[in-house]
């Protein structure tokens, strides 16, 4: 099983170390933040420009989100 975003023992620590608010927040900060990561990361794809004129010899790859 792939697991993202924090472990319960992180989780845990921030939340003893800088208080229950503000490491639940972080922590779900953290956890949105890999989703968001995630979700690029599938939905990422891969751009080949043509451009008129261009050297044909060294086609340039560029990758863009989209």
């Amino acid at each position: 099983m792939n697991q993202s975003g924090l472990s319960y023992n992180s989780r845990k620590a921030l939340i003893n170390n800088i208080g229950e608010s503000a490491g639940t927040e972080i922590s779900n900060l953290i956890n949105e933040l890999v989703a968001e990561v995630e979700e690029l990361r599938r939905t990422k794809v891969t751009i080949t420009r043509i451009v008129p004129g261009a050297n044909h010899d060294s086609p340039e790859l560029i990758e863009e989100p989209v």
